[in-house]
């Protein structure tokens, strides 16, 4: 029967040791916990395979001394079909346990993936303005791939190759102690091999992937900026920005490779003198031990020979990948003990309608009337009544952003806030909607403090408009529909026509229909903004929260679209933050923010005659970035 193949080496060209072996093995164990009963029979296949591998050379013996020698040919024959039962049970017990560990595997990766996926739809923004995108997605990828190659081949060859050496070792010392001692001093040097030269592969690996690592980032960072490399005529720089990292990469890559390079080679030189060893003393033996050791014996033993070298670099690549796999399964853990985004809140928004008699009942029909239902039953309205009292907060706390924070929004009013880059004014709209939570203070929506409104009714009932827009891959309508996913495709047109982006819809290649791709690269950013808008429009929420929702369109475009966005603000509280003041002059009130405190507020006349910061960004005596 054929050894186990052995793995391409992807284990120390990523070698990372894991903080935790055990607790992290404890954990993955877990999930393969669900299929004990597959993974029972994937040990017993490995067990008949090992067995009929090992006892196949065995065979050997009894072949040449009792069928060959003597010139029994009918039981040469009989041995020879036993030795092809044993090898095709072997061969079919292989292909038994791979199948079933390729079925465990897959299952198991899905599992945790999903998992991930679930769990990282929990966490707070918080977690995500520590981590970058690409290190979250190097989970999803480079991770959990190590894990399944683990799963698929890894866990089920190292078993495999142990129980072969382990019965190969024993075989040997049945057959000849006295030989047994040569192959067991070549193996003390095949080992001080392995521990020497792959000590200094896996440090070349880490050194390769980490010079990998930046000219990978290099290339995504000179790829993104490829605009500005061209608009300042820096393409020379950054070739030989790349050529240094590329060159820091080959020599890592050289270096590792040197030592990965020699193993084979070295282990199957010695092996070749063990073998050439073992055979001219083993002769020796069987000549003089007076038929005690025979030619059979000798033949069977120089089998275990070749074989018993083939586990040892086999066990040192599968030990590697599996460290290596059990740190990416650690850091897959690490973000589901991530703590998730709390919410205690037990007050829920729900439909409403009036009785007779004027009060709220709540309902489960469709209507346009919505109120919020507090543990006891009591229902009250949603209008959009926003208050800030003496509001602090800080990303980091030992970094206060917004100091003493008060302000008020009454139902359809229009609040703007103004001020530098930096003076707090997304800050105030990200609290509104609990994505951080205040140290200091108290927010209050319609009288009920946001942190007894459950996270999932306080969201339903804002619409957010980023300055940063993002589509996802799929129709005009579907993108538009996200804000309110059950929106028939009439309420998607109206809510479009509302934001001004009906025209150049039905301008596109299949209107409504027409698919996009790619964060809607084939549109132009004032486009992606009007569906941003749009998507907005079709949440007909009661509160509005335009983040500079009007940067990326040009004046044109602005002009055209401020009819719909008056009618979409019409009735509903909005707070605005714009770079362009013209669009904040019919606020009910405009808040001048800076270093996170409001140094002004009032309407745009009041504040023109104040002639402060306001009057002076106005004017254009002072910068507004």
């Amino acid at each position: 029967m054929a050894e186990p193949k052995n793995i391409t080496p992807k284990g120390p060209r990523g070698f990372r040791k894991p903080k935790n072996l055990r607790g992290t093995l404890r954990k993955l164990m877990g999930y393969l916990g669900r299929y004990k009963t597959l993974l029972c029979v994937v040990v017993v296949l490995l067990l008949v395979s090992s067995a009929c591998t090992v006892g196949g050379s065995y065979l050997i013996k009894p072949l040449i001394n009792d069928y060959i020698l003597p010139g029994d040919f009918p039981g040469l024959a009989r041995m020879l079909a036993l030795m092809a039962a044993v090898y095709i049970t072997g061969a079919a017990c292989s292909f038994g346990y791979a199948r079933i560990m390729v079925h465990v595997s897959q299952n198991t990766v899905a599992r945790l993936r999903e998992d991930l996926f679930k769990k990282m739809q929990q966490l707070p923004l918080k977690f995500f303005d520590g981590h970058t995108h690409g290190e979250l997605m190097s989970r999803y990828t480079n991770d959990i791939e190590t894990v399944s190659e683990v799963l698929n081949n890894s866990f089920a060859s190292l078993i495999s190759c142990t129980l072969n050496f382990a019965g190969t070792i024993l075989m040997m010392l049945v057959l000849s102690p006295l030989l047994s001692l040569i192959t067991f001093a070549i193996l003390a040097v095949m080992l001080l091999v392995v521990k020497q030269v792959g000590g200094r592969s896996r440090k070349g690996f880490a050194a390769q992937q980490k010079t990998l690592g930046a000219m990978n980032g290099y290339i995504e960072e000179m790829i993104e900026g490829q605009k500005v490399i061209k608009v300042f005529n820096h393409e020379r720089a950054a070739k030989d920005g790349f050529n240094k990292r590329n060159d820091a990469f080959r020599q890592a890559s050289t270096q590792a490779q040197i030592f990965a390079g020699a193993m084979m080679p070295i282990m199957g030189n010695l092996s070749y003198i063990n073998y050439a060893f073992t055979c001219a003393f083993g002769a020796i033996v069987a000549i003089h031990s007076g038929g005690a050791f025979r030619l059979g014996d000798l033949a069977a033993f120089l089998q275990y020979t070749r074989q018993v070298s083939q586990p040892i670099n086999q066990i040192s690549q599968q030990v590697n990948t599996i460290l290596s796999a059990a740190a990416g399964a650690e850091r897959i853990f690490e973000i589901m003990e991530a703590e998730p985004e709390s919410d205690e809140g037990k007050v829920r928004l729900v439909r409403a309608s009036q009785d007779a008699a004027g009060a709220l009942t709540r309902v489960h029909e469709d209507t346009n009337t919505w109120a919020w239902m507090k543990p006891d039953g009591s229902l009250t309205p949603l209008q959009g009544d926003v208050r800030f009292q003496n509001v602090v907060f800080g990303y980091d706390p030992d970094h206060t952003v917004l100091h003493g924070i008060s302000l008020f929004a009454k139902p359809g009013q229009k609040i703007a806030f103004v001020g530098s880059t930096g003076a707090g004014k997304t800050t105030i709209t990200s609290l509104i909607n609990r994505f951080y939570e205040i140290q200091d203070g108290t927010i209050t929506y319609d009288g009920i403090d946001i942190r007894e409104i459950a996270k999932e009714s306080l969201r339903r009932s804002l619409g957010v408009v980023l300055q940063d827009t993002h589509l996802f891959t799929g129709t005009v309508a579907d993108n538009i529909r996200y804000g309110r996913l059950e929106s028939t495709d009439e309420e998607v047109e109206a809510a479009a026509r509302l934001a001004g982006a009906d025209a150049f819809i039905r301008r596109l290649p299949q209107g409504y229909q027409t698919v996009l791709s790619g964060d809607g690269g084939n549109l132009s950013q004032g486009e992606r903004q009007l569906l941003n808008i749009a998507r907005a429009a079709c949440a007909n929420p009661p509160v509005l929260i335009l983040d500079e929702a009007t940067s990326s369109i040009d004046t044109r475009t602005e002009k055209l679209i401020e009819q719909g966005m008056d009618r979409l603000m019409a009735g509903r509280t909005v707070f605005v933050i714009a770079h362009r003041l013209s669009t904040v002059r019919n606020a009910k009130a405009i808040m001048v923010l800076e270093q996170g405190e409001i140094i002004e507020r009032g309407d745009h006349d009041e504040l023109l005659s104040q002639k402060g910061r306001y009057y002076h960004l106005y004017t254009g005596q002072a910068e507004l970035s």
